[in-house]
């Protein structure tokens, strides 16, 4: 892939993003003003934030991976219950890479 090619690539992402973000704010005067409506928006940044992570912990080797040998999931927990202890992000982060580190190593 060129050079240019991934730069117009990058900018017309950059573009989709943009106008999507803009379209809230340009056009959201005309979303409802229903509490059941803005309820059921909070559900959103979850729900694709986990449509975003399930496919990096559940599949392994291009199928899907429950057993104890997925290294990916043991990180998931680890992190989950750091998220759940501590409601740091950064501390969720760091306990999921070193679970996911220490169990790739062997030392797990």
């Amino acid at each position: 892939m060129s050079t240019g090619v991934l730069l117009l690539s990058m900018a017309a992402c950059g573009l989709a993003t943009f106008l999507i973000r803009l379209s809230f704010i340009a056009f959201g005067h005309h979303l409802p003003n229903d509490p059941r409506f803005t309820a059921a928006l909070r559900y959103v940044p979850p729900a694709i934030l986990g449509a975003l992570i399930a496919p990096e912990i559940f599949a392994l080797n291009g199928s899907v991976s429950l057993a104890p040998d997925n290294p990916r999931l043991w990180a998931a927990l680890a992190a989950l219950l750091a998220a759940r202890l501590t409601r740091s992000v950064l501390a969720t982060i760091a306990a999921g890479m070193v679970a996911l580190w220490m169990v790739q190593a062997g030392l797990g």
